[in-house]
């Protein structure tokens, strides 16, 4: 499995990085060859020959930093996606796939625009903040989904939201519902990082990964892992939440 991890040195907020330590040490358990290419600002590279995009979050500063570079790959990323590599976005990475988001300080900054939603800003400085649990069906499978919310932006329009929230905000203050999910890409504000208390989404991110290569590989042929201690931190989520079954 090959990963580009692009903008690694700005896209980092909140732990990000993580998402890749859990993706390399679930593939090397299961004795699945990972290789993580670090993708930065001028590097030139043909994202179709990955299986997986991984783009993390950052302040608006870095965010506006790296805009010429994602854009002048807009095509190459299309073309990646169409061929079916996968997309994992979080925070303000999920914000650049869509149409537009306005910064804090009002500036409107074009994004990929693959996506009809957007992200206006918090008014008054509001943000959503906190731990957020949301419930999402993942090829079929249903599965609570946790992590840390911090976001100023309010994003609209979602046709395809990952999930309906259990606790937190979510995608706006009153949206009720968190992420975008389809077939080419999974975005969302958590957090936290995402991947070590949600196993089962680290699991689907490794199937469609696969699936570039080997179209009919499926969940069922990833060798079970002992998850106990991501579930012990998933406990504790849900109480603290008070959560109840």
């Amino acid at each position: 499995m090959k990963i580009a991890w692009l903008y690694h040195d700005f896209m980092d907020l909140y732990g990000d990085k993580g998402n890749i330590m859990v993706l390399q040490k679930r593939c090397e358990d299961r004795g699945i060859p990972c290789q993580v290419d670090k993708i930065g600002i001028g590097d030139e590279t043909d994202l179709c020959d990955y299986d997986l995009i991984f783009l993390g979050g950052g302040a608006d500063k870095e965010q506006l930093q790296l805009i010429p570079d994602l854009m002048a790959r807009r095509e190459n990323i299309r073309k990646a996606m169409d061929e079916g590599t996968f997309a994992l976005l979080i925070c303000g990475g999920y914000q650049l796939f869509g149409e537009y988001y306005i910064a804090a300080d009002g500036t409107k900054i074009d994004g990929l625009g693959f996506h009809s939603y957007y992200t206006d800003t918090g008014k008054a400085g509001a943000r959503c903040i906190g731990n957020i649990v949301i419930e999402a069906q993942l090829d079929g499978r249903t599965t609570e989904i946790m992590g840390f919310e911090n976001h100023g932006g309010q994003t609209c329009h979602v046709t395809h939201p990952l999930g309906k929230v259990i606790k937190g905000c979510g995608n706006s203050f009153d949206a009720g519902f968190e992420g975008y999910l389809d077939d080419h890409m999974l975005g969302t504000y958590i957090h936290g990082p995402l991947l070590p208390k949600n196993p089962d989404v680290a699991d689907f991110v490794i199937v469609k990964a696969m699936q570039k290569r080997n179209p009919s590989f499926r969940l069922e042929e990833l060798k079970p892992l002992d998850d106990s201690v991501a579930q012990l931190a998933r406990e504790q989520v849900r109480r603290k939440l008070g959560i109840t079954e």
